[in-house]
Order: structure tokens, then C-alpha cells, then sequence
């Protein structure tokens, strides 16, 4: 069935979303667990679901951060439907959500020359590391469990690793059940941060900001000291941190898979030697 005249895309609850995030299972893009109920009320009109009927045939998320930046992810088509022009569909009636912002992804290689025809233009590639991480001792005392007396400046850290402010996020996600979140203090004051969550299979790092390659490396140790000896792990590094993909590999961590980062206009600056793994490729 070619046309789609019947398509209806409105936006999708949490519940909705679900579909959407098996769908990304099946593709294997090993999304966290419980990651829709931190992201989602971030901007909940920013979760779109194409229907034929009841059914869910497409989905596309375009998650505004700020009144600069916006994250588009989640650009999928149920298998059994492709071809059709349904993500095509959903696509436009989608995007004008961002309104003028600048709009940020992670293209999979099959995507990109699509991306790149709807004015995208790439930044750098991400590569996401996998395996059972090395143990590397006892971290030290500076690496502590977050508490809620943390907050206020670790959402100021992530402020300056991340494109906009997302303090309502990062407060979820790191209490989210499930989630182990550790920081690194140096005389008190926030030297970096990492979250270590449950996915469809194994666990997943991110994000894990700091301000040093010697920072970063005891916050890893510290999230995976709280694992299983058979537990696997994914990282997903940004392709210009050298720091970072000695990390991963020095822990026993090997490439899977790899990402292209990119953008439709100018990014709000960030510190981007202080990204060692991002929080997530579907959402940002």
C-alpha cells in the first residue's frame, strides 16, 4: 500500500512510545531500559507516532532543549513497512516542531546521505565501545555516590558539556531507579560525573563528563566496580576524544558500531574536551 493518505501522526505518551522503543531493540540500537520516563517530560510534544488505523507504523523524536537547540532521534519505520514514504511522512510533519533551532543527531551509516539532503552537516563520528570492562582496583576517595546535595552542581557541570540546560533531566536521570551515578570531587567541587544504567542488554555509560583523562578513567572504574564479573558495557565516545578511546580500550573495551554526529546550523558552545561518553544517541 503505497499511499499515505492514512497515515495520522500525533504525539505519543510514554506508554505510546514503548512500540518505539522495542522497535530500536530489534534494530539492535540497545536503548536503556527506562530511558523514555527521564527524556519524555523533557519535551513531551517532542515524541511523534505515525498510525494506519490504531496501529503504530512510525515514529520520530525532535526533543526541544532549549530556544537554541533541539535533538532529533528515533527516525524509524516498522520493518515490515518500508518503502512506503511513511518516515518521509512523519518526518515532515515532525521537524517544524524545532522551529528555527538548531537541530543535532546520530546518523547510523544507512541514514546519512539522507540527512545530509535535509541540510544536515556532519560534525564528527561517534564510535560505541562493548565488552566486559577490565577491573582496574579500588577507585579513589574522591569518586562518591551522588546524593541529592550534588545536584544543583552537577546540573551546572552537565551545562557545560551539553548543548542547553537540561537541570530537570539530569535530575531524573540521575535518581532514576536502576541508575548508579557517581561524581568526582576535587576540594569539594564537581571535577566530573558519570551514570551507568540498565539496557536491553547489559549496561550502558553515559554520559561520563570530565575534566581530565585521569577523572574520567576513576569514574568508569567506579561504575563498573558495581557490576557482575559476566556484565557487558557500552560507551559511546565522540571521535575527536583520544583520551576517551584509550579509556575504553585500556579496559578491555572493543569498537561495535559507529555513528555520524550531525547538525543543521551553529551549536551553543560547549567544553568539549570533557566528554568522554555521551548520554544517549537517540536522545542526546
Amino acid at each position: 500500500m503505497p499511499a499515505t493518505d492514512e497515515l495520522t501522526v500525533t504525539t505519543a505518551t510514554p506508554h505510546d512510545w514503548q512500540q518505539v522503543v522495542q522497535w530500536a531493540a530489534d534494530e539492535e540500537w540497545n536503548p536503556g531500559r527506562d530511558d523514555t520516563a527521564c527524556f519524555h517530560p523533557t519535551d513531551p510534544d517532542g515524541f511523534f507516532l505515525g498510525r494506519r488505523g490504531t496501529r503504530p507504523v512510525s515514529a520520530v523524536s525532535v526533543v526541544n532543549y532549549s530556544a537554541s537547540y533541539a535533538f532529533l532521534g528515533y527516525y524509524l519505520v516498522h520493518p515490515d513497512l518500508r518503502g512506503q514514504g511513511l518516515g518521509l511522512a512523519t518526518w515532515r510533519a515532525a521537524v517544524p516542531h524545532a522551529g528555527t533551532r538548531t537541530v543535532g543527531l546520530d546518523a547510523v551509516p544507512a541514514q546519512q546521505a539522507t540527512y545530509r539532503r535535509a541540510g544536515f552537516t556532519p560534525a564528527h563520528e561517534t564510535i560505541r565501545y562493548g565488552g566486559r570492562p577490565v577491573r582496574n582496583g579500588t577507585p579513589p576517595p574522591e569518586v562518591v555516590p551522588v546524593t541529592g546535595s550534588h545536584l544543583d552542581a552537577l546540573a551546572a557541570y552537565d551545562r557545560r558539556c551539553f548543548p542547553a540546560d537540561r537541570r530537570g533531566f539530569v535530575t531524573r536521570w540521575l535518581t532514576a531507579p536502576g541508575h548508579t551515578a557517581r561524581a568526582y570531587l576535587r576540594d569539594g567541587e564537581i571535577a566530573g560525573y558519570g551514570v551507568l544504567r540498565p539496557a536491553r542488554t547489559g549496561h550502558r555509560i553515559g554520559p561520563l563528563f570530565a575534566d581530565t583523562d585521569r577523572v574520567a578513567e576513576a569514574l568508569f572504574d567506579a561504575l563498573t566496580a558495581t557490576l557482575a564479573p559476566a556484565d557487558e558495557v557500552a560507551l559511546d565516545i565522540p571521535g575527536p576524544r583520544t583520551g576517551a578511546h584509550a579509556l575504553a580500550t585500556g579496559r578491555g573495551l572493543t569498537p561495535r558500531s559507529h555513528t555520524l554526529r550531525m547538525y543543521t546550523g551553529p551549536v551553543p558552545p560547549t567544553d568539549q574536551h570533557r566528554t568522554y561518553g555521551v548520554t544517549s544517541l537517540e536522545l542526546g
